[in-house]
């Protein structure tokens, strides 16, 4: 185990080429997001410096962006360290998803054709193995690229951007709960499938719906549960 907490194999190497800055940033990003680190935990820079194998000053470039864009908290006199979610952070933002993907969900079922059909058919399979074994890492990572494949076949570029913007605060607020949702959230996917393929608009919004509010809610509950 590393001293910051982060599990064996967890640091991703850093992509080249690219500025690396930009790839500390992404490479931290997606630490957070996958909880590696977690929220509340103090972001040392000579660690983290260390385990990416880069200098101090690229992740201290990193911190601030993050700081910037919410994923972060620097303190004074104390240092940085991961942001700590409130239930209203978390509320505002899975409310703005469930509008977003039942939309998305909408348009898909008046889009989507045989190969799209397909593709969330097989995205379905593989989240139901991930469950079946217990890989929380891998049902998070299909559970992001099932509604991602949703958000495609909606056919909407103004969409799917928003939905983007949105898509990493949705997988750290999801992540706590896959377990919890677990073999339920597919069977949700499989019924708003069926939606899509029988082009029924209605079904597949309400559906969408009522699948992301799960979410919520369950997100809500996790601490009491």
């Amino acid at each position: 185990m590393l001293s910051t907490g982060l599990p064996q194999g967890a640091v991703p190497k850093l992509e080249r080429p690219g500025p690396l800055r930009d790839r500390v940033y992404e490479a931290l990003l997606e630490l957070i997001t996958t909880r590696a680190l977690q929220p509340g935990q103090h972001l040392v820079e000579s660690e983290l410096a260390g385990h990416l194998g880069v200098s101090r000053q690229p992740v201290r470039e990193a911190l601030q962006r993050l700081n910037t864009e919410g994923w972060v908290d620097l303190r004074p006199a104390q240092g940085a360290f991961v942001h700590e979610p409130t239930e209203d952070e978390a509320d505002q933002l899975l409310t703005v998803r469930t509008l977003l993907e039942a939309e998305a969900a909408r348009l898909a079922a008046a889009n989507a054709g045989s190969a799209g059909i397909t593709a969330l058919n097989e995205l379905c399979a593989q989240g139901e193995k991930a469950v079946a074994a217990d890989d929380v890492d891998g049902a998070v990572a299909l559970n992001a690229a099932f509604h991602a494949k949703i958000m495609e076949l909606a056919g909407n570029a103004v969409l799917a951007e928003l939905a983007g913007q949105v898509d990493r605060r949705v997988r750290w607020y999801y992540t706590p709960v896959a377990r919890q949702r677990g073999r339920q959230s597919w069977v949700e996917h499989r019924a708003l499938i069926a939606a899509v393929a029988d082009r029924d608009e209605q079904l597949a919004t309400q559906l969408m719906r009522e699948h992301t509010e799960h979410t919520r809610r369950s997100y809500h509950d996790r601490a009491t549960s």
